[in-house]
Parts: structure tokens; sequence; C-alpha cells
């Protein structure tokens, strides 16, 4: 598996996990699009932590700075 996701793009997705919790932890989001946007929180982290996105894969899209 070859990283596809540059620091940005991982920085990016951090927070935005981060917010999803936020929103959920102070009552604004409830319900079904909680656990939606829980869901899509865990794969933003997991993807983050991995430095790859599989949805990138296919189209060879890298968000990586070339060395």
């Amino acid at each position: 598996m070859v990283k596809n996701m540059g620091a940005t793009d991982r920085i990016v997705r951090v927070v935005i996990a981060a917010i999803i919790a936020i929103l959920y932890f102070t009552n604004v989001i409830s319900g079904a699009l909680a656990i939606i946007l829980g869901i899509v929180a865990l794969i933003f982290l997991g993807t983050s932590a991995v430095g790859f996105c599989p949805l990138y894969a296919p189209f060879k899209f890298s968000t990586r700075k070339k060395a």
C-alpha cells in the first residue's frame, strides 16, 4: 500500500473528525446524522493515520509531494 495522502490532507481530515466529535458531544447532532457523521469521522481518522485513501487509488490521485 503506497501512501497517497499529503500532510495537509491528513491534517484537514483530523480537523473535520474533531469538529464532528465536538458537534456530537455538545448534542448539536444526534440520531441517524450523528451515526453517519461518526462513521465518516472514524474513516477520516483511519485514513489519516495510515496515509492512504482507498478512493484516491483507482484514479491514481495523490496529495503527497513528489520526493
